[in-house]
């Protein structure tokens, strides 16, 4: 069952820590996150890695597609892969969000090896990893390779097929940008019996608007700014 905690760490700590990497989900931790989000796509050698970006530019000093080199070589630039992320968030006992980060056309190969290798990892006694994605056939993935674990529909604003894509992929929670969160929005997802996340959020006085609107969870760079409200709205799994 997931209860999910007011605040989530988005990538880690993404504001204190170089976001994604094993330094930046223990910092996390450190701060008393009960939660960390990050993101998955593949290398070259089809190993599920947590990298956001498709290219290397932002966040390292190389340059190219992630997908042109292999996991070995993506480690030498600090970038961890799936299985080393969540045998830190094991023994840290973290919550995780796994959000699928495929490149365009090869989101089926992407979700299936990143649930294939949470799968063969997670404890079954462990609360399960809350699975998201902004790609359709990634969701579907893993709902055929995880179905019991929790799924959450990634939108910028909420789009007009967001009940039947919701229905179709049996989800637990919206994701949106926090921006477009209004508590008529919220309602209508709560009506539908979903959680409402909203990222990304690093000042206190806007994570409570939001927590009063009925939000569950803000993804937040800087957890060590947001003080929790007790009254906070949550949905279990």
């Amino acid at each position: 069952m997931l209860t999910l905690p007011p605040v989530i760490g988005h990538r880690g700590a993404a504001g204190l820590a170089p976001e994604n990497t094993l330094a930046s989900f223990d910092l996390a931790a450190d701060l008393g996150c009960a939660m960390v989000e990050f993101d998955v796509r593949l290398s070259a050698d089809q190993v599920a890695v947590v990298f956001h970006d498709d290219t290397l530019e932002r966040c390292t000093g190389a340059s190219g597609p992630v997908a042109s080199r292999t996991a070995h070589d993506l480690q030498a630039l600090n970038i961890p892969t799936l299985a080393q992320v969540l045998e830190l968030c094991l023994r840290r006992n973290l919550l995780v969000n796994i959000e699928i980060k495929p490149d365009r056309g090869t989101e089926v190969a992407t979700a299936r090896a990143a649930l294939e290798t949470a799968g063969a990892q997670w404890p079954s006694d462990r609360v399960p990893p809350l699975v998201s994605s902004f790609r359709r056939p990634a969701l579907a993935v893993a709902r055929e390779v995880a179905p019991h674990w929790p799924r959450g529909l990634l939108y910028g604003r909420l789009p007009q097929g967001w009940r039947r894509h919701a229905e179709v992929f049996d989800c637990f929670s919206v994701h949106l940008d926090q921006r477009w969160v209004s508590e008529d929005r919220v309602r209508q997802l709560h009506d539908a019996g979903l959680s409402v996340l909203a990222y990304t959020v690093n000042r206190q006085g806007r994570a409570e608007k939001l927590w009063n609107r009925g939000v569950s969870a803000v993804f937040s760079d800087r957890p060590d700014l947001l003080a929790p409200v007790p009254s906070s709205d949550v949905m279990n799994f």
